[in-house]
């Protein structure tokens, strides 16, 4: 059974945010390159993220070399690793709309650069989860003596391979509903860094940072303060919850699913239908007729 649940949870970990691609692709018809411009936002993000944190638990630790841990440690901590995850994240899709999704302004836009973002952290955690379970697999039908472990590694690694195959079937699936609960936040945060180029008002970035910080700070103080996977996810889940009123309620009013394609642009001497030229004759006709009015 855990065998099938934890092949189960890596496919779905991986299939989901492809899914939600497809999904977004046939239904709002948002083109796969937003999809892979939020790829390259959440790894450029990561280029500066991981080094950012690296850097900071070291110098954290020449700040304090021998201090003991103190209650203000964990929420410490917490506040930290979030506000970087924020700060990191969101500027990369503040970039991404910027600079290389010029055009995308549109709710739907959102929808897919976000489930690119949220999607190749789940892909990625997905293929570690994967590996893990085939190396769970080959440790458990071999001696773990035999790779040369002795006294508490041994122990150790024994015990992990134990834990690995004893996990109650209810926590095996954790990954994938915490993933899928994360799509939900990313795609939120997406369409909130948004409203930075259609309402004008970098405001919003800040308001996804902070968002960011709380989602994260919650997941990692929960972490720290030993609190069970089942009471972090639900804390993830309740967020995941306000993330998809979120997505709702930024869609702007009136703003169909599919936006209209744009109307041809038609150059003076260029070929052109004798219908598309005698409407575009007759719209200036009207304009220079109004045009007298005013």
């Amino acid at each position: 059974m855990l065998f099938i649940l934890y092949s189960l949870n890596a496919l779905l970990m991986i299939g989901m945010p492809i899914g939600l691609g497809l999904w977004l692709a046939r239904k709002t018809k948002a083109p796969w390159r937003l999809f892979g411009i939020g790829v390259m936002t959440f790894i450029g993000s990561q280029v500066v993220h991981l080094p950012l944190n690296a850097g900071l638990t070291f110098l954290f630790k020449a700040i304090w070399p021998s201090m003991q841990p103190q209650s203000w440690h964990i929420p410490f901590n917490a506040i930290v690793l979030g506000l970087t995850a924020g700060l990191c994240e969101e500027t990369a899709r503040y970039v991404g709309y910027r600079w290389l999704a010029k055009k995308a302004r549109y709710w739907r836009d959102a929808l897919m650069l976000g489930a690119g973002h949220g999607g190749i952290e789940a892909i990625l955690l997905g293929g570690y989860v994967a590996l893990t379970f085939v190396n769970m697999i080959v440790l458990r039908q071999m001696d773990l003596a035999t790779l040369g472990l002795t006294g508490d590694a041994l122990a150790k690694a024994q015990r992990d391979v134990a834990t690995f195959w004893s996990a109650p079937a209810y926590l095996v699936l954790l990954g994938a509903v915490e993933r899928l609960f994360s799509l939900s936040i990313h795609i939120s945060l997406s369409a909130m860094v948004l409203q930075v180029f259609t309402r004008r008002n970098g405001g919003w970035l800040a308001l996804a940072i902070g968002y960011h910080l709380l989602t994260d700070a919650t997941a990692v103080f929960g972490a720290l303060s030993g609190w069970s996977p089942l009471v972090i996810e639900s804390a993830v889940g309740m967020f995941a919850l306000v993330s998809l009123a979120m997505i709702f309620s930024l869609r702007p009013k009136g703003e169909a699913l599919v936006p209209p394609e744009p109307e041809p642009v038609l150059i003076s001497g260029s070929p052109q239908s004798p219908r598309l030229a005698s409407g575009r004759k007759a719209d200036i006709n009207r304009q220079l007729d109004e045009s007298k009015y005013t």
